[in-house]
């Protein structure tokens, strides 16, 4: 079984273990956008909490989390094999963490890691300017700007770890850390 791991490694190792773990399974649900934006907020509002003295800070606090959130369920949505999804939250100290696992196939995986190996050794700024123009011009379905958005704009620290065999399903498990606004 290989395993590969892009982005910020140390981050992949890092336990959550203290926080939320929700279960998307696959079945009767059926597993689509709109259940991205509902768990999304619910984790947003549960994890914001303890923010709540601050109407400013919690707002802040909600969105990033939120954003972030809805980015790794709404990609481990779009691409994943059926199969259930398991994510993991927690907030430490001034740091929200979120685990995202799913199942993709061998090809998506292949063409990911190349994505991210692109992403991964350039300025994600120059990168996600680039983007929002080639949007611009084209009729393209895919606007390609959640993780460049979170790299630029949020400062997120992410890493991906590919597990599996090829010509099987692999596992990616995705893991982010973004901090939680001061202000």
């Amino acid at each position: 079984m290989s395993r590969t791991i892009l982005g910020t490694t140390d981050l992949a190792e890092t336990s959550l273990s203290s926080g939320a773990c929700l279960t998307l399974m696959d079945g009767p649900l059926e597993l689509g956008w709109r259940l991205s934006g509902l768990t999304s907020d619910f984790l947003a509002e549960a994890m914001a909490l303890p923010f709540t003295g601050s109407k400013t800070r919690h707002a802040n606090v909600h969105h990033s989390i939120e954003y972030l959130s809805n980015e790794l369920i709404e990609n481990a949505l779009k691409f994943r094999q059926p199969s259930d999804i398991v994510i993991e939250a927690c907030v430490d100290a001034d740091l929200f963490l979120m685990r995202v696992r799913n199942e993709i196939d061998s090809e998506t995986s292949t063409r990911f890691q190349n994505l991210l190996t692109d992403i991964l050794s350039a300025d994600p700024g120059e990168l996600l300017i680039q983007q929002i123009e080639a949007n611009a011009a084209s009729n393209a379905s895919g606007s390609g700007l959640g993780i460049l958005t979170l790299l630029a704009d949020y400062g997120a620290e992410l890493a991906w770890e590919f597990e599996g065999a090829n010509n099987q399903r692999i596992q990616l498990t995705t893991t982010a850390s973004v901090q939680i606004p001061l202000a």
